[in-house]
């Protein structure tokens, strides 16, 4: 698991530099992509399919997940891939 929590905070750290680097090509406007714009870079059929899903089996949760869509793609990986980090941490024995 902290292999997987050092691959998501390396994630983070890379989408964040392609923000930054976006938003110096624009002349200093600010750009950041949500989750649901890198989602739909990567694969756009998987993400409508996800949002059909969510619409018709889980009514409940669909304005959650499309908020978590919404929130930029860098801090929501990296914040999971932090907790993730902390929970699985190494753990120092009594000595």
């Amino acid at each position: 698991m902290r292999l997987i929590a050092l691959a998501m905070i390396v994630t983070a750290l890379v989408l964040l530099g392609a923000d930054a680097l976006t938003s110096l090509e624009k002349g200093g406007d600010i750009t950041v992509r949500s989750l649901g714009l890198i989602w739909s870079i990567v694969n756009p059929g998987s993400l409508a399919a996800f949002k059909d899903w969510a619409q018709h089996h889980a009514p409940f949760l669909a304005q959650t997940i499309y908020s978590a869509l919404a929130m930029p793609g860098w801090g929501l990986i990296g914040v999971v891939g932090v907790l993730i980090a902390f929970i699985f941490g190494r753990k120092h024995g009594t000595e």
